[in-house]
């Protein structure tokens, strides 16, 4: 099975909540900004459990967040 790349719309969905910060998304979910940083640029994967906290920030499922 070849790697696929895990994209995200965090970047958007943070500034149309009222620009929320990285670091106020990291706080949220309990993860440092770098980590928020570093899932925005797709270079690192989030846990699902991870994934489901950002998206629950968020109040949207899932694949709205993310696409594989």
């Amino acid at each position: 099975m070849a790697e696929g790349i895990i994209t995200n719309n965090i970047r958007k969905l943070r500034f149309n909540n009222h620009e929320m910060t990285q670091q106020e998304l990291a706080d949220a979910v309990g993860v440092t900004r770098q980590t928020i940083n570093a899932i925005e640029a797709a270079k690192y994967s989030p846990s699902l459990e991870l994934a489901f906290k950002i998206a629950a920030v968020f109040e949207l499922p899932l694949e709205e967040v993310f696409r594989y």
